[in-house]
């Protein structure tokens, strides 16, 4: 048995490579020699992107929150109702002028010439999935056909084909359409998937796979009522067509995938879970999305004996989790995940929960929860008694609960991360911005209505 040994934050893993046993990598059939080629690249990448100092992120991207919203124009709907309006999320300011609230959107989305400047994007991405540059560095792809007929040799002009070319490719969309995957989408390494400009829906068949990836930006599109592709022969790169066995049913699904950035996504109703991150992905923001209508949303380690998971680091930022959900906003094993100024406005059995002792700073975010009083708590370890968990670092700061929520911290403050090298300037204190900011930073959470010519 292959083993093997890793140091990683100051302390020794052994990492068997046993446990990555070809016949459950998410659905390939055939473990051939491109298989094992990929699995090792993306283990190295794995290791690579792992950060040892967590604390600068997390304070990186708090920093840039302050100034976005200190930069601001003072509006007159600065102390608006924190309850949703009739009127919607995506209210416009009275002045009809693009104001964007939170340091992601500050960086692009008040450009009226963003589609001429659309790889500004991918300068814009902050959290553990900061260095993602998606396609670039590539062309620009048009996908002008929204047929998935050919999964061996997909059509030039269809999704399918564009994101299983080699290289980065920076992929947009001539007009609106709707995409019925007929089995899951192969995307490979290098690729931004950008639907600004247009309405993309990727409904009614299966979802997206990054596996053994790694730079994916997946921007602006909707992805909703996703079910298990059957599987068979799929295209899963230029060169190379794979056997998969039925997929799961997941809208989004990263398998030792790194550097990541999911952006401004519409999520409802797939079979499985919404999003995915397994088997070593890390290096990975989730942002600016809308999730709706699912009841296991977000899951980040599949298996306790999946300890290469412990190098996983994901960042949860400005995404609005709203009706009909019931719980995993995420549910974590292993890891460091960094959950900052999101607005939870609905779930039915709790918000953030795991096992395996992860890492979860909780930072500014709204909790408002349900009618239920069994379900006030925030929180819920699963399968771990109270002595083993109390130890786990889980932390609550600048939260803000509304209708009886509360968050159960546990370990230390501040004992998750080496003391940082600070990147900032001194005069910051890094803190986060409170909740009770949260319906700003996230009222234009989900797919944007981005039109040419004018700010999104």
């Amino acid at each position: 048995m292959a083993a093997t040994i890793l140091n990683i934050g100051g302390y020794a893993l052994v990492l068997l490579l046993a446990i990555l046993v070809p016949h459950v990598q998410a659905n390939v059939d055939t473990f051939d020699d491109y298989w094992m080629q990929r699995q090792g690249d993306a283990l190295k990448q794995t290791i690579a992107s792992y950060d040892p100092d967590p604390l600068n992120v997390t304070d990186h991207l708090n920093y840039h929150v302050a100034l976005a919203v200190d930069g601001m124009e003072s509006t007159n709907n600065t102390m608006r109702e924190l309850s949703e309006g009739t009127s919607g999320r995506k209210t416009q300011e009275a002045s009809g002028k693009c104001v964007a609230h939170n340091p992601i959107d500050k960086c692009w989305r008040c450009d009226p010439n963003w589609e001429k400047n659309r790889k500004k994007l991918a300068e814009c991405v902050l959290g553990f999935g900061r260095k993602t540059t998606g396609g670039k560095d590539g062309p620009i792809y048009v996908v002008n056909d929204s047929s998935d007929t050919d999964l061996v040799n997909p059509k030039p002009g269809t999704l399918r084909h564009a994101v299983t070319r080699d290289g980065p490719l920076w992929i947009i969309f001539a007009n609106s359409m709707v995409i019925k995957l007929q089995q899951e989408l192969m995307i490979t390494s290098d690729k931004t998937i950008d639907g600004r400009g247009a309405k993309v829906y990727i409904t009614e068949g299966a979802g997206l796979t990054l596996q053994f990836v790694n730079n994916v930006i997946i921007h602006n599109i909707y992805v909703k009522h996703i079910i298990p592709g059957n599987g068979g022969s799929i295209r899963d790169s230029e060169g190379h067509v794979g056997l998969r066995t039925k997929s799961d049913g997941d809208g989004i699904s990263l398998f030792g995938a790194t550097n990541v950035w999911i952006d401004h996504v519409s999520m409802a109703r797939c079979t499985d879970g919404m999003i995915d991150a397994i088997e070593g992905s890390t290096a990975v923001t989730i942002s600016n999305s809308h999730f709706t209508d699912h009841q296991e949303v977000m899951l980040f380690g599949a298996k306790d004996e999946h300890v290469i998971d412990k190098n996983m680091q994901i960042t949860v930022a400005f995404n609005h989790f709203g009706k009909r959900l019931e719980q995993r906003m995420p549910r974590c094993r292993f890891g460091t995940i960094h959950v900052v100024n999101n607005d939870y406005t609905h779930w039915e059995m709790y918000a953030i929960g795991g096992n395996m002792n992860p890492t979860i700073i909780s930072q500014g975010n709204r909790f408002i929860a349900p009618p239920n009083e069994q379900a006030k708590e925030v929180t819920k370890r699963e399968y771990t008694p109270y002595t083993d968990w109390k130890s786990w670092n889980w932390q609550s700061e600048g939260d803000y609960f509304i209708n009886g929520a509360y968050f159960v911290q546990s370990g230390k403050p501040n004992a998750w991360s080496p003391k940082p090298k600070n990147p900032v300037p001194n005069k910051f204190a890094i803190r986060p911005k409170p909740g009770m900011m949260v319906r700003e930073l996230t009222m234009h959470a989900g797919a944007l209505g981005c039109e040419p010519g004018k700010a999104c």
